[in-house]
């Protein structure tokens, strides 16, 4: 399939995406030959540069993980790498730092392609033992650098141990130059092997493969094969698992065991199975903490229990043809079945010939308690070794095993049984010990599993038992042949679907998906099995939404898998523990009606209504949301057939509808008004109006993650009931009704909770047109500039909804339409919510506020326009401002209405100033091309309106919050924009603005940027100053500087770059800092003393020249007490000329 990928996507016109995937994920080779190579053959020059050697290291490390998957390209040339490097290893020349960062390249290679593979291309002569022998006795083994290098020296060793000459040929001499015996080449080898046991490192895992390859030997196994097993035995017994010392020495020891009783004869080790199993049982690993430990008793019990049993291969096992393709099409079918059976006589006979220790029955228990592990580890060791041993088993004792094996399937067990039993059911299957006879039992417990789930506090376990029952089909498709599965095919193919489409964790939808092609390619009898393929392949399952509105759609639309799936949704997914599955599965429900509309009126709808007043919270939740759904879906299909619903469905489950109004059911009062139940006039109407409002009234007693999706579920069940029951004639409310409602939620605007204003504003807003009517003024101008911020918000979008449901006319009463009377009304409110610029310990959430009200705003000009555009009035000035907005998601929600009205031709909005200059500033390829996110772009457009006289003070005063906001970005690009403004238009911002909420702080602080940059230096000498420069110095007062401190560090700043002007401004300005210096508070006693000292360093003619040094050095050394400060005042207003403060006395009434 890749392949074919490849080539189509080297073909394709838009194949370069497609190529990149698969190259990423399918090489052709190995195409990094050449810089592996150099990268090689660097190594003698960089091995002394630290930076060097971990640049090539790093270089050499990418290259090889790029084939972790596909090792088997690096095959043709392992051969020359190795050479490269022994050459280097070899050579007496090589210093030690070089052949340390050798081995290190060596192991790398030898990571990727795994040691097994690796270490046979190792030379294994004879001139090659003493060496290598030499070399790794000369290492430090508590050197933690060079542990690649003892790891590649042991597993070169372990060849070496392969040469077929008795190694006591090689000693020679023993004795030495000094006349001390030397000692046998066996003895140190085996000595350095037991050393490299007991380490932490990863020597311990080639020092075991070291032990099989070298006591498995002929010469050794007869001097010390039983010694070493005593020492293991002996370490094993006096060590515990308490310590990682003691952890990493019984690691080494049971992985010396298993490979030893891997690779070694059954004749040289069966001897010695008892006692090792006896020891085991002894040491009660299986109850140990380490899961590492826990994998490796159980792999060494199976190989013990492989040890007692003969090697043969089961007679009586199942067998489906040949492993080769080639080798089975060349069989006629015939030959096939001749094969497969295997005469009874002939089993029989060979069963006899079976001798089964009793031993076998212990291993066969350790290996069922290991498959309840709790570590995946644990158990797919113990699944394997019980495919293994009942392999060797004769027919009616492998039965036993299978019996067992079933046992995990009880419902007193847990996840970790099922999960284990799962594997060992598909390892026996796999190698053919699962006969058909036993597929009765296993297939119904198999089908449990692919849909097992439980559920554990605020989650559930079961996915990995899902996936391993995935894994059970899969081999189950490979192992039989279709006549034995067929009974079953109905049950396995709706299973693996249901887990498919409907499971909740991707790896098992894509597993069961697998599966389930496996089973449609190798068996050839699942219904429709091409065509489901085609819809749910791998990466159509990958989304779960997909899965339950579309995919399920489609698969049930075959009869063979329709009730199944529905049966689960309501069986299993409507009380599932995640409300998202909860909600997509009624959902998946309303879809799947039209498939099975009888079943589901008369056979799931009566089982979900008890389920809906039940006592289990997630069952009564989904259980309402399903009978809501299948309700509206059967009344949609009763209007296809001219039918009600009350046709459809049953009058006991009618009845039982209105029973469960109690509970929070506004989706259920949303689908029944919408399927028209004919419940108008009846009590429950009441029921309903009073849970909504109730439902309004307690909303802040609700979780914060549920709120906004409860409100959302009120409104929409509020706007459905009134539409459908309070109507006394077509198009005509209810007087009693209309009155009640509108002067209960108008009330409730005046509530003291939050939440209920929210509530009521948006029930007003969602209120049919009927109900509003000759209610419109009442409604829309009603407590818009409440207190709270998000009332506020949720009015605004209220007074866009009436506005719009009750339509334009001109000339129309003001209760009853949008008209020349209260357009202006309408547009004030919404024009003075956009001037909302609140802030808290959120932020600025004024922001809600205005991005609501320019939602409205375009809502209801658009309405306007398009009905009575004489009565419209100007709006796009207040959206220049916002505009310029210093929060991103604000300007561009601005931006976006802004080019909306301009460019808008059905209808087209009349009254634009300016109109033709801003198409030349925003032309209309701006609507789609324009980041209103991004600063840079979106100010380089707005500066532009700064020379439509229209739009100037709007778009400077947004200019001004952003330039003194906190976001960065867009102070720096506004910033620069500022230095170019026309400075007087700031005294008009100054007026009008500066003391609104939100501006007055960000003004201070661009005043301060642009009096550092020097945009007023040509005024610095003149007496006839701006309006603004005038003004600022003693507009903030000594008692407004009291309220903040932020205030006063922005007011410091401003009173300090002011000092620079000369004449009656300097004066002023120095007087108010000088009074600053007598403030009760010493922070900012000591902050003014502080600015001061800058600006006299900035500014050297602020003070003559023969005082300065005195100014500089009272203001440096000016202490904290006030008594002290007020003398030192009094002399700097003396040496700068400026009259001292007198002190006012309070007048007493």
């Amino acid at each position: 399939m890749t392949l074919m990928e490849t080539e189509s996507g080297c073909s394709g016109g838009d194949g370069g995406e497609l190529d990149a995937v698969v190259s990423a994920c399918v090489l052709g080779g190995f195409s990094e030959a050449s810089e592996s190579r150099a990268l090689l053959s660097s190594l003698p020059d960089v091995h002394g540069d630290m930076m060097a050697s971990e640049s090539t290291t790093e270089r050499f490390l990418v290259i090889m993980n790029r084939y972790q998957e596909q090792p088997h390209l690096l095959d043709p040339h392992l051969e020359w790498m190795l050479n490269i490097i022994l050459d280097i290893v070899r050579s007496e020349k090589s210093p030690p730092s070089l052949v340390h960062l050798s081995f290190k390249f060596l192991y790398i290679i030898c990571k990727v392609r795994g040691y097994k593979i690796f270490m046979q291309l190792f030379p294994h002569e004879v001139a090659d033992v003493q060496p290598v022998l030499d070399l790794l006795t000369r290492q430090d083994p508590k050197d933690s650098e060079t542990w690649e290098t003892r790891y590649m020296l042991l597993l070169w060793l372990s060849m070496t141990c392969l040469i077929p000459f008795d190694l006591y040929r090689l000693d020679g001499h023993l004795e030495s130059d000094s006349g001390q015996a030397r000692e046998p080449i066996m003895d140190r080898i085996l000595a350095i092997a037991k050393s490299y046991l007991l380490v932490s490192d990863c020597s311990r895992d080639a020092a075991s493969v070291l032990i099989s390859k070298f006591m498995t030997r002929p010469d050794v196994k007869q001097k010390h094969l039983g010694d070493f097993l005593d020492w293991n035995l002996t370490t094993i017994s006096q060590t515990s698992d308490q310590s990682m010392r003691d952890i990493m020495v019984l690691d080494g020891a049971l992985q010396s065991l298993a490979k030893l009783y891997k690779h070694g004869k059954r004749d040289d080790l069966l001897q010695y199975a008892p006692t090792i199993l006896q020891c085991l049982e002894q040491k009660q690993l299986s109850e140990s903490s380490q899961a590492m430990l826990r994998k490796l008793c159980v792999k060494l019990i199976q190989r013990l229990g492989l040890t007692f049993l003969k090697p043969r291969l089961a007679a009586w096992r199942y067998q489906r043809g040949n492993r080769s393709l080639a080798a089975n099409l060349s069989m006629s079918q015939s030959a096939i079945v001749a094969a497969a059976v295997t005469p009874e006589a002939q089993v029989q006979k060979q069963e006899e010939d079976y001798d089964i220790p009793e031993d076998v029955e212990t291993v066969i228990e350790q290996l069922l308690v290991g498959l309840k592990d709790k570590e995946t580890i644990v158990r797919w060791s113990a699944a394997k070794g019980i495919g293994r041993v009942t392999g060797r088993l004769p027919k009616e004792l492998a039965d036993e095993v299978v019996g067992s094996v079933l046992d995990c399937f009880s419902f007193q067990e847990t996840d970790n049984a099922w999960h284990g039993g799962c594997l060992a059911l598909a390892e026996l299957g796999r190698r053919g010990l699962l006969l058909p006879s036993r597929l009765t039992d296993v297939v119904p417990l198999i089908v449990k599993s692919l849909t097992y789930e439980e559920k554990r506090g605020a989650c559930s376990v079961g996915s990995n038992v899902r996936d391993a029952a995935c894994y059970v089909c899969w081999s189950f498709a490979r192992a039989y042949e279709p006549k034995e599965l067929k009974p079953f095919v109905t049950d396995i193919a709706s299973a693996l679907l249901i887990t498919t489409v409907f499971d909740r964790d991707v790896n098992c939808r894509r597993a069961a998906s697998a599966a389930f092609q496996e089973n449609v390619g190798r068996q050839g009898t699942f219904p429709h099995g091409i065509d489901i393929l085609t819809a749910a392949d791998y990466f159509a399952v990958g989304n779960l939404t997909n899965c339950y509105l579309n995919i399920s759609v489609y698969i049930a639309g075959f009869p063979e898998y329709t009730k199944a799936m529905i049966d689960h949704l309501a069986a299993m997914k409507i009380n599932h523990w995640d409300g998202v599955i909860r909600e997509l599965a009624t959902k998946a429900l309303h879809n799947l009606t039209p498939q099975a509309p009888d079943y589901m009126a008369a056979t799931v709808l009566p089982q979900l209504l008890p389920v809906a007043v039940g006592i289990d919270l997630h069952g009564r939740h989904g259980a309402i949301l399903a009978c809501a759904e299948i309700t509206h879906a059967l009344y949609k299909l009763g209007l296809q057939t001219d039918r009600t619903v009350v046709e459809i469905i049953s009058s006991e489950c009618v009845d039982a509808l209105k029973n469960i109004h109690q509970m929070v059911v506004c989706s259920l009062i949303e689908k029944l008004s919408l399927s028209k139940m004919p419940f108008k006039g009846d009590p429950v109407i009441a029921g309903w109006q009073e849970l909504i409002d109730d439902t309004i009234k307690t909303l802040h007693l609700f979780s914060s993650g549920l709120k906004d999706s409860i409100m959302a579920a009120v409104v929409s069940a509020l706007s459905a009931l009134c539409e459908e029951y309070y109507q006394a004639d077509t198009g005509q409310a209810d007087s009693d009704m209309q009155e009640a409602l509108v002067s209960q939620y108008i009330e409730g605007l005046k509530s003291p909770q939050m939440l209920a204003r929210c509530g009521s504003a948006l029930a007003l807003g969602c209120l049919p047109t009927f109900m509003i009517h000759g209610k419109v003024m009442q409604v829309c101008l009603e407590d818009v500039l409440g207190t709270f911020t998000e009332a506020r918000r949720d009015a605004v979008r209220a007074v866009a909804q009436v506005c719009v449901k009750a339509g334009v006319c001109a000339q129309g009463s003001s209760d009853s339409s949008l008209c020349s009377e209260n357009v202006a009304e309408v547009y004030g409110v919404l024009l003075d919510s956009m001037t909302d610029y609140t802030t808290d310990s959120r932020g600025d959430v004024g922001a809600w506020v205005r991005e609501a009200a320019m939602s409205s705003l375009m809502e209801v000009t658009l309405q306007v326009a398009g009905d009575a555009p004489e009565i419209l009035s100007c709006t796009m000035c207040c959206l220049a401002q916002q505009s310029a907005e210093k929060i991103d998601r604000s300007r561009a929600h601005a931006g976006s209405i802004f080019l909306r009205l301009l460019h808008s031709t059905e209808p087209a909005v009349p009254h634009i100033p300016h109109r033709e200059e801003l198409l030349n500033i925003f032309p209309l390829e701006t609507a789609t091309s324009l980041n209103w996110n991004a600063p840079s772009q979106a100010f380089r457009y707005i500066t532009k309106l700064l020379g439509l006289p229209q739009y100037q003070r709007h778009t400077l005063l947004g200019i001004t919050v952003s330039v003194g906001g906190i976001t960065q970005s867009t102070v720096g690009r506004t910033s620069n924009q500022s230095r170019t403004m026309a400075r007087g238009s700031l005294s008009v911002i100054y007026t009008k603005s500066v003391m609104k909420e939100g501006v007055s702080i960000p003004f201070l602080k661009m005043l301060n940027q642009m009096l550092a940059n020097g945009c007023f230096e040509i005024f610095a000498t003149q007496e006839n100053l701006p309006l603004i420069v005038k003004r600022t110095h003693c507009k903030y007062t000594l008692t407004e500087a009291e309220n903040s401190v932020h205030v006063d560090r922005l007011l410091f700043s401003s009173f300090c770059g002011l000092v620079q002007f000369q004449g009656e401004v300097k004066k002023k300005v120095l007087s108010q800092l000088l009074m600053l210096l007598c403030h009760h508070f010493p922070v900012v006693r000591k902050t003014t003393a502080s600015q001061m000292y800058e600006t006299m360093l900035t500014y050297d003619d602020v003070a003559d020249a023969e005082v300065l040094d005195d100014v500089m050095t009272v203001l440096s050394d000016t202490n904290c007490d006030l008594a002290t400060v007020r003398t030192h005042r009094n002399q700097l207003c003396d040496w700068l000329g400026v009259p001292r403060p007198q002190v006012i006395a309070k007048v007493t009434k």
